[in-house]
């Protein structure tokens, strides 16, 4: 693999991580937030209703695990393709 092919594969990859990570968030924030509301709102976590919880915190949680997530998998990508800095 020439070092063309070779960035262009890794940037598919990162574009493919990324992607990944905005489709999870999306399903999350807009999902469980705004469309499946009132069917989540029949459950409660910590006194609160689901569908609230996740409109007002639990999109924020996702969206920081998805950070750490996309970092560990960054990593990983970049000793595949032999980019990291170590």
């Amino acid at each position: 693999m020439n070092e063309a092919q070779k960035r262009s594969a890794y940037w598919k990859a990162n574009l493919r991580l990324v992607g990944q990570c905005l489709v999870v968030w999306f399903v999350v924030s807009y999902g469980f937030g705004i469309i499946l509301l009132e069917p989540l709102n029949q459950f409660r976590l910590g006194g609160y209703k689901l569908g609230f919880w996740f409109a007002q915190q639990g999109s924020i949680f996702v969206f920081v695990a998805l950070i750490f997530f996309y970092a560990r998998q960054m990593n990983k990508l970049d000793k595949q393709f032999d980019v990291d800095e170590e």
